[in-house]
């Protein structure tokens, strides 16, 4: 902040008693890159890493539909604490912590208790005490709760609300304010309840050798009367599924020689699965949250994304997503008609924000096109037609306002109408124009030839404009300016370039880059300025500006090595694509094969590891999205349901060996495919009717 406002001149300084006291420092987000989340939307439970115990500190506590419903819950066992040795998730919504305790009748340092708890993101937890010794034990178990129910948004920037009192409610304890409750009720009833401490205690007789579960239920609800008030809606209750939307997509599995992508991609559909929420308006309609724990609910452009990369595991994701977003599309006539509506986003320190909202009104009509060459059946298509058709209308509309000479006539401004005029940006426009152009050819729609010939003006002008010519081979600029002032920053959102889409018969749509030009943006996407050994930073690392835990200007993006691996993969670039593909499996499995959003961007050592980013979020959807996507690069499926063929072109060097794919979906039907060590591939199962080749 420093530099943005006038400092009054001074001739001396002014005595101590009179200066003003330094501006209040601004909430900070918490950091959560130790924190053990598991997740299962709308609930959550956010734990230490290292410790079983909810303390109330930073996020730590059970959240559900945006609340933290309870912050502290703390064992004690014969007045001691648990030494929690170790803690681990059994899935994207459950967690076990195991820990010991010695009892007053240990002969020797060996502790003769074991203490489990199951803790699961639907508000349930059993904790579990084991007798190991050879006499009964009786002891006295106590839990201490608290919570604030305050708003994870407040939580989130470390400003918790005071702990509530409680009240004795049934077999626990009572929180309420005067819009909401919660309530934990224990199993079997404790011994006491005290109020005043938050307190439930047990007297547990331990038989030699045997265990004693206390089951643990968070619940919460609206305050009031019997009737809401006008406008309120109860809360779901914790401790139930009924709000759960079912998968939609297939249980891929996955066979390798490399045992660690078939733990990438379980645990990656594991967390998508937590990841899921339900289109409010009409909850038959699925989509994903953007990540944990900052963003609950989904964001347009990412969610996208997420279901584009799934498209090989079925097209429902794709179809609820697109009809979610259709039904916020600005319909009203305007500048705006036509596009979806999305909130700016931090572009890093040499750019304004982009805007979300553009970026998925781009992608609506690719991810409708390669949807229905998956499979997408033709009444979805014919539905979400119309919403397709005012994105490119949109499209069409944004560029002819920018006019003139300059750098950006005939471009996309982003965000809109000022600019300035992204790399990325222009690539997703010039898919969705080519790709648009295919889907209203096919569905006898007019405007395809007009689409086209707008895109081969983009490219021309993309390459007069956005090209900067240097001794190395020259460089796609980040972005223009509105006054056509190049930024030439390499950035890795220049994979986007490589990105073109999907068309018929197996092939991709062309691209803004000549082949020269291609093969020098892939060379750089692999130079060493970009990729980490663990994938590609945003910024490159000689680039002023460039800090490794930069969110835009620096840090890994998990999502964008994924598209840049798939992308160099279907170029024909095998060697680059392999290297990206490697470094996100290897960064996985220092994340439990969790991989966050995002992680700092370091150079690779021989024994260093990825370090992690304080506040990324973990699960999140599009590096979730992202594994899947880089792992099926492997075998390079080429799918045109409506043209009745199928492809299948594995990359040939077989970097993780061979591998075997089952439980994907290809027109609504199952698909399987083996490839050899040599990289050769066949299919096992397919939909009838396709036509199968090389």
């Amino acid at each position: 902040m420093a530099g943005m406002f006038p400092t009054p001149p001074q001739t001396h300084p002014a005595p101590a008693r009179q200066r003003a006291a330094p501006p209040p420092r601004p909430p900070e987000p918490q950091p959560v890159h130790t924190a053990l989340i598991c997740v299962a939307l709308p609930a959550l439970v956010i734990s230490s890493g290292t410790n079983g115990q909810l303390t109330g500190n930073g996020m730590e506590g059970f959240y559900r539909s945006g609340r933290r419903v309870l912050a502290r819950c703390v064992l004690r066992v014969a007045g001691a604490q648990p030494l929690t040795v170790q803690a681990r998730t059994l899935g994207a919504d459950r967690a076990r912590f195991t820990g010991t305790l010695r009892t007053p009748h240990d002969p020797g340092p060996d502790p003769g208790l074991l203490v489990e708890r199951l803790r699961n993101a639907d508000g349930t937890e059993r904790i579990t005490l084991h007798n190991n010794t050879p006499r009964a034990l009786r002891l006295p178990v106590e839990i201490t709760f608290s919570t604030d129910l305050a708003e994870l948004s407040a939580v989130a920037l470390g400003l918790p609300g005071p702990d509530l009192p409680a009240s004795v409610h049934a077999a626990g304890l009572r929180w309420t304010t005067d819009t909401v409750h919660a309530t934990v009720t224990a199993t079997p009833p404790p011994d006491d309840a005290l109020a005043a401490a938050g307190l439930l205690r047990w007297n547990l007789d331990l038989p030699p050798g045997a265990p004693r579960t206390i089951e643990l239920t968070v619940r919460s609800g609206t305050t009031g009367p019997t009737h809401p008030p006008t406008g309120g809606a109860a809360l779901p209750a914790a401790g139930t599924h009924a709000t759960r939307p079912p998968r939609p997509w297939s249980t891929a599995r996955l066979q390798c020689d490399d045992p660690r992508a078939s733990a990438l991609l379980t645990t990656a559909l594991d967390d998508l699965n937590g990841l899921l929420t339900r289109d409010p308006a009409v909850p038959a309609d699925t989509g994903l949250a953007a990540g944990i724990p900052w963003r609950c609910t989904p964001a347009p452009a990412e969610a996208l994304a997420a279901a584009r990369m799934l498209l090989p595991l079925g097209t429902r994701l794709a179809a609820g997503t697109l009809r979610t977003l259709a039904r916020s599309q600005h319909a009203a006539p305007g500048p705006d008609f036509g596009r979806i509506p999305g909130p700016l986003r931090d572009a890093g320190p040499h750019s304004p924000p982009s805007c979300t909202g553009i970026e998925a009104t781009l992608l609506f009509p690719a991810v409708l096109a390669e949807a229905r060459r998956w499979g997408l059946p033709a009444p979805d298509v014919e539905r979400l037609l119309p919403a397709a058709e005012r994105c490119l209308t949109w499209l069409r509309a944004t560029s002819a306002r920018v006019a003139g000479p300059s750098a950006g006539a005939g471009c996309v401004p982003d965000p809109a109408p000022a600019g300035p005029y992204r790399c990325e940006t222009q690539a997703h426009a010039h898919r969705a124009a080519l790709l648009g152009a295919d889907l209203l050819d096919a569905c006898d729609r007019p405007g395809a030839e007009e689409l086209r010939e707008w895109a081969a003006e983009l490219r021309r002008r993309f390459r007069d404009h956005f090209w900067i010519d240097d001794p190395g081979g020259g460089r796609p600029a980040a972005l223009c300016a509105p006054d056509g002032r190049p930024l030439t920053r390499l950035v890795s959102g220049a994979a986007h370039l490589l990105d073109t889409g999907l068309l018929g018969s197996g092939t991709y749509a062309p691209g803004l880059l000549d082949g020269v030009r291609m093969e020098q943006v892939a060379k750089l996407l692999n130079s060493p300025v970009l990729d980490t050994g663990w994938g590609l930073r945003g910024l490159g690392s000689k680039e002023d500006g460039y800090n490794p835990f930069g969110h835009r200007s620096g840090a890994v993006r998990v999502h964008e090595t994924a598209v840049a691996a798939s992308a160099l993969a279907a170029a024909g670039r095998e060697a680059e694509a392999t290297s990206l593909i490697r470094g996100l499996l290897d960064a996985s499995e220092s994340f439990g094969y969790r991989l966050p959003e995002m992680y700092a961007g370091h150079q690779r050592t021989g024994d260093g590891a990825p370090v992690p980013h304080p506040t990324a979020c973990r699960p999140a959807a599009v590096a979730a999205a992202g594994a899947v996507h880089a792992l099926l690069a492997l075998v390079g499926i080429r799918p045109d349901v409506p043209g009745g063929t199928l492809s299948v072109r594995p990359l040939s060097g077989t970097p993780l060996g061979a591998l075997h794919v089952a439980g994907l979906t290809v027109a609504e039907q199952p698909f399987s495919v083996r490839v050899g060590g040599r990289g050769l591939g066949m299919v096992e199962e397919a939909a009838d009717g396709l036509q199968l080749g090389a």
